[in-house]
């Protein structure tokens, strides 16, 4: 009756059978893992997840938790009942009616059943053990002798004749149940790690996840955003607005498929710790210690990789670098598209020049008349000591911008040295913490001799990849947002670097200007 009620208790609800690999909700209710993960595929249609027991209901769909213990309890449970597809193991003293055996005794080599076996357990020198395990493998393959000790020096288990008179003698030599106890500590260590790595990747998985809703998420704003634009422009921008739209979900699909690809090598990565972690658990909740010495032994459970930077560094990097709709190149191919039309659109709010303030220009520095050309001078010009003037080859923008998204283009005419980007008016005026990207309140691309484009925030330096091969670049600005994007206007327009943070200032337009280079500010747009 007991037997009854507990396999009553440790019925899957979904498919009134035994649990297998039981799974808990967060309301506290257990299932098979197949057949919970089968209601939860039917839920995700309908937009909301309930437990089939209960019927709480959950916003998202919840993460499945193994109840170790149940498992443990199932497993115990059905290692008790009989096994009817195959033939039992009789106690050998029963001879005139065969009983099943309940232990096997390796002393005496003797199965025996319940009857017999209350009186063998008076004897303490007996050893007792599960009937199914094979007297054989128990022995010494030599001296055929019950297997007792571990020997640590050579790790193997041997008999007492191996110990005194053979090859193991004055070896460092442990009982088997000591051996096993430290080997399922060292196991436990190693399934503790394992379950922490799961969880990591567990949590980048669902980083990358959150990632790509959000891209989607911009894709789908972007192109509402670019179909209302070209809704009162009928077929003067048919082939314009297809360009865009296409660019964006391209831009969108590429995240995708790089995120798509990090997160099949995460749950592959997840799916060999899952299979390791089963392996370790189940050798943990063996009672044979023989049996945890011999599996423990294989090299693939044990060995645990130290970390996963390659995992977690291709995340960051695509968190940081790549995983992102890149919204300023989209504006950038629209407005270039749209030059020829642009007075006739209402959504573009004017052209916004970019001056050179002359009251902050460096001493080596020439500003042209119309103030948009600066250029490296071997002779000082003596400007006026202004509070606002830089002691550096440096001079800022007359503009300051504190909202909107702009952006202004700047030829370096094949200038070998110079740097341009934003800074905040509080910005040093003297010493090296006035170069733009050099301190906290500045932002800066630079080219300083080498064909490489660098950019600087905070003194820190970052090399980016590919040769300098144009004399434009673009700098954009998306205040709200935080963003400073730098593009070399090459054909195609390529993305250098984005700077992503929150502005407490107003920002001006930077540019450094090195020995014998000249800067011309072409303009810019507000939009």
């Amino acid at each position: 009756m007991a037997s009854a009620d507990l396999r009553k208790e440790l019925e899957c609800s979904v498919c009134l059978n035994i649990y297998t690999d039981p799974v808990t909700l967060k309301c506290g209710h257990n299932f098979c893992r197949d057949c919970i993960g089968r209601v939860l595929d039917t839920q995700e249609e309908s937009g909301s997840y309930s437990c089939p027991e209960c019927r709480e209901e959950f916003q998202e769909r919840t993460a499945l938790r193994r109840n170790i213990t149940l498992r443990n309890i199932v497993d115990n449970f059905l290692s008790a009942q009989p096994d009817q597809e195959e033939p039992g193991v009789f106690c050998t003293y029963c001879i005139h009616t065969p009983v099943p055996a309940v232990k096997s005794c390796l002393h005496c080599e003797a199965f025996l059943c319940d009857n017999h076996l209350k009186v063998h357990i008076k004897s303490p020198e007996h050893v007792l053990c599960d009937p199914a395990t094979s007297l054989e493998n128990r022995k010494c393959s030599f001296h055929k002798k019950i297997l007792e000790y571990y020997c640590t020096e050579d790790s193997s288990c041997i008999c007492v004749y191996c110990l005194f008179i053979g090859e193991h003698r004055g070896h460092q030599v442990e009982t088997l149940d000591e051996a096993s106890e430290m080997k399922k500590n060292k196991l436990r260590n190693v399934l503790q790690k394992l379950m922490t790595e799961r969880e990591e990747t567990e949590k980048r998985v669902q980083s990358l996840e959150e990632r790509r809703r959000k891209v989607q998420g911009k894709a789908d704003d972007e192109a509402e955003r670019v179909t209302v634009l070209f809704r009162n422009l009928r077929r003067r921008l048919e082939d314009l607005e297809k360009r865009i739209l296409s660019e964006i979900s391209g831009q969108a699909e590429r995240v995708s498929v790089l995120i798509n690809d990090l997160v099949q090598d995460l749950e592959i990565k997840k799916e060999e710790l899952s299979r390791k972690m089963g392996d370790i658990e189940e050798l943990c909740n063996t009672t044979d210690p023989l049996a945890v010495l011999k599996e423990s032994d294989r090299g693939d459970l044990c060995d645990t990789e130290d970390g996963d930077d390659e995992d977690r560094e291709g995340h960051d990097k695509l968190l940081h670098d790549g995983g992102d709709l890149d919204v300023a190149g989209i504006s950038h191919t629209l407005y270039t598209g749209l030059s020829d039309i642009i007075q006739q659109t209402s959504w573009v709010s004017g052209v916004t020049d970019i001056l050179l303030d002359v009251s902050t220009v460096g001493n080596h520095l020439h500003i042209s008349d119309d103030r948009r050309t600066v250029s490296w001078s071997d002779e000082s010009q003596t400007h006026p000591e202004t509070p606002e003037r830089f002691l550096s080859h440096q001079v800022v923008s007359s503009q300051s911008f504190s909202s909107g998204r702009h952006y202004w283009e700047v030829d370096v005419g094949g200038s070998r040295y110079w740097k341009v980007g934003m800074c905040y008016p509080s910005i040093d005026r003297g010493g090296d913490q006035s170069w733009i990207g050099y301190n906290k309140k500045s932002w800066s691309l630079e080219r300083m001799g080498s064909n490489q484009y660098s950019v600087r925030h905070d003194r820190n330096q970052i090399r980016l990849p590919g040769n300098v091969s144009s004399n434009s670049v673009r700098i954009d600005l998306d205040y709200e947002a935080g963003r400073i994007s730098f593009y070399e206007l090459c054909d195609p327009i390529r993305h250098l670097h984005t700077f992503t943070t929150t502005f407490t200032e107003p920002l001006h337009a930077g540019v450094f200007v090195g020995s014998g280079s000249c800067i011309k500010i072409c303009g810019g747009n507000q939009i």
